[in-house]
């Protein structure tokens, strides 16, 4: 089918969809194939940057979205350009031995074990909790790392409750700690870093990215982009790290980031900071990407060359919520018009 004929079937599909009620807060949804933007949609709504509300908003091609944690995914790959430069290091280094500062926690035992492959894959055993309490809540992990007056001592300093490696948990603290170790070995802050060395090089507009009160970025979900450039970086994954014929990002660390290393729930794994799961169509339908908070979602599906970015503002909606949108977009708008 014809991309543009595909396009105005979507876009009546996702008109009926609309008329359901199936996907409130529903503010952008981009689809890229052949490396070629091949649909998009704008809408208007309330939206928040990173808590703080921006009141009503038309969105467009040139309006900054929230990344939310799918900000965890573009460090997630950052890191692997800085690790091809020797600036941080590898994956079998041990943590605290990155941390002279904090030599009173590495002396204890058990956390020689943790390397930045726990790191990176999320699989710490540390004790972490900020999926099943609210943000905002002080009891939320991520809310109360914000709150410290030394965020990496308070990452650092978490109980040991589990073996390294043996099981995910969701923890924005793991990215604190690649966003740190980036400034660290680079010399730059991690926004300007990923500025240099990712998103200058992929064309990217303007961008922005949230800080904390003591001024460190927030690397977990600090990000936002314009949509269109969020669908370049989909595009650079599909291309193994290649863009315009130049090398970004390495090949081996593309694949590195999007290979399973633990599962985080039946159907879906975690690699180095990107999720990767199927769409449940006719022939099992194989993904990465990332997910934010409130409706954020990067998918790429090499099977089809396609690229699918979901901007919305659902933020006080639940998980479940949430995820329903997401469901109803990809299974009734965008896979039914988008084969391979």
């Amino acid at each position: 089918m014809p991309a543009i004929a595909a396009s105005s079937d979507t876009a009546e599909r996702l008109a009926g969809l609309m008329q359901t009620g199936k996907v409130p807060g529903l503010h952008v949804l981009l689809v890229s194939q052949g490396g070629k933007l091949v649909f998009e949609h704008y809408g208007r709504g309330a939206d928040e940057r990173l808590g703080a509300p921006l009141g009503d908003t038309v969105f467009g091609p040139n309006v900054l979205h929230d990344l939310r944690s799918v900000s965890k995914s573009v460090v997630g790959l950052a890191y692997g350009i800085a690790l091809a430069e020797g600036k941080v290091p590898p994956p079998d280094a041990k943590l605290y031995a990155q941390f002279p500062e904090y030599a009173d926690l590495a002396a204890q035992p058990g956390r020689d074990k943790i390397t930045i492959h726990h790191v990176l894959s999320m699989t710490l055993g540390l004790e972490w909790e900020e999926l099943a309490i609210v943000y905002g809540d002080p009891r939320n992990a991520e809310t109360a790392m914000e709150a410290a007056p030394d965020r990496y001592r308070f990452i650092l300093e978490r109980p040991i409750v589990g073996e390294p490696g043996a099981k995910w948990t969701y923890c924005g603290g793991a990215t604190a700690l690649l966003g740190r170790l980036i400034a660290r070995g680079t010399g730059e802050a991690l926004p300007a870093y990923c500025r240099r060395v990712l998103f200058d090089p992929l064309g990217f507009g303007p961008s922005d990215w949230n800080v904390g009160r003591d001024g460190e970025p927030r690397a977990a979900s600090g990000a936002r982009l314009l949509p269109r450039d969020l669908v370049k970086m989909g595009q650079l994954m599909l291309a193994n790290g290649s863009w315009n014929g130049k090398s970004v990002a390495q090949s081996d660390w593309v694949k590195r980031v999007t290979t399973p290393v633990v599962p985080t729930r039946v159907g879906r794994d975690y690699g180095y900071h990107w999720y990767m799961g199927d769409f449940a169509t006719a022939q099992p339908l194989h993904w990465f990407g990332g997910v934010g908070w409130g409706g954020q979602y990067l998918f790429v599906m090499p099977a089809r060359d396609l690229v699918v970015v979901i901007h919305c503002g659902n933020y006080q909606r639940s998980g479940q919520e949430q995820t329903a949108v997401m469901l109803a977009l990809m299974k009734e708008v965008v896979l039914p018009g988008f084969a391979a």
